[in-house]
């Protein structure tokens, strides 16, 4: 593994039937309903990682963590950066601040039980933070979270904040205090951003464009950012006939072949942890300049990348 990675590889541990796309048709309060298989398809790409002596950074929901103690402890105990995914897979944009504020703190509770010290970074579930929660970036500040990888910058049906800066954003409150965001990888092609940082991405376009994504920023100075989610290995998980069919095809589409891409990109790029490539930008070692982006619960004020 380099010691000086170019992009960070991460996991978002949710189960299959705990995804946005689903939240329709599977109430929370069933979860338990539903067969479990985070930790079978977790541990997958765990063996995947280890043969190519590659760390990574696990978003992970406290939901997981309080059913799965031992899951978090073997993450951390292969060398991986365990993170936050918030506690039950809520939009953040459909909370408000004290709602978001309780369920980093149920998570970060979750997290500390299975035996972490330590949980610097933070994933909102489907990207969730957008132009509509400017308190966002305030409130994991004051919970003790030093870095965000919650914006993807592109216009999507659920998601996304287009004219966000595509490197590494120091987020200022204006008044000193600061937090990383480091938003998802995005291939610019003909005047638009390309979603190029996997998931959902990496199993419909083809893998040239997550190749391409990730050679451009290389070739701008900027650390890539690629993600998956345990469930996306497992071809053979059951399916939800309720849920409608775009729901369908989005989860499943081209699930048997999750694996084989992914094994193609390890083999390809250096990749580390979230807090690896951190410290790369810290020690200069990525030539763009960090882009700064004022927001405070007014509003954002914009400045240049």
């Amino acid at each position: 593994m380099s010691t000086a990675p170019r992009h960070a590889l991460t996991v978002d541990v949710e189960d299959w039937y705990q995804v946005s796309a689903f939240e329709d048709v599977v109430a929370r309060e069933r979860w338990d309903e539903y067969e479990d298989r985070v930790v079978a398809n977790t541990t997958r790409m765990l063996d995947q990682f280890a043969r190519h002596g590659v760390r990574a950074t696990f978003f992970t929901l406290g939901w997981v963590a309080e059913k799965h103690p031992e899951l978090v402890a073997s993450i951390a105990k292969a060398g991986h950066e365990v993170a936050s995914h918030g506690s039950v897979h809520r939009l953040v944009h459909s909370l408000d601040e004290a709602a978001f504020r309780e369920d980093l703190a149920r998570a970060r509770r979750a997290l500390e039980a299975a035996g972490l010290s330590a949980i610097r970074g933070f994933r909102a579930p489907s990207f969730s933070i957008t132009n509509d929660t400017p308190w966002a970036y305030d409130v994991l500040r004051e919970e003790g979270h030093t870095y965000s990888s919650s914006v993807f910058p592109v216009k999507h049906d659920r998601y996304g904040i287009p004219d966000f800066p595509r490197g590494p954003v120091r987020v200022d409150d204006g008044e000193g205090a600061w937090i990383w965001e480091l938003p998802m990888t995005t291939w610019r092609v003909a005047g638009r951003n390309v979603p190029a940082s996997g998931g959902g991405w990496l199993r419909l376009l083809p893998l040239g464009v997550m190749r391409a994504g990730l050679k451009q920023a290389e070739a701008q100075g900027r650390p890539g950012m690629l993600y998956l989610h345990p469930w996306e290995v497992d071809p053979d998980q059951p399916r939800l006939a309720e849920a409608s069919r775009m729901a369908r095809f989005r989860h499943t589409v081209n699930l048997k072949h999750t694996e084989g891409r992914l094994e193609k990109l390890l083999s390809s790029f250096a990749f580390g942890a979230v807090e690896d490539v951190i410290t790369g930008i810290e020690a200069g070692r990525f030539a763009s300049e960090v882009a700064t982006r004022t927001i405070t619960a007014k509003g954002a004020e914009r400045a240049g990348v």
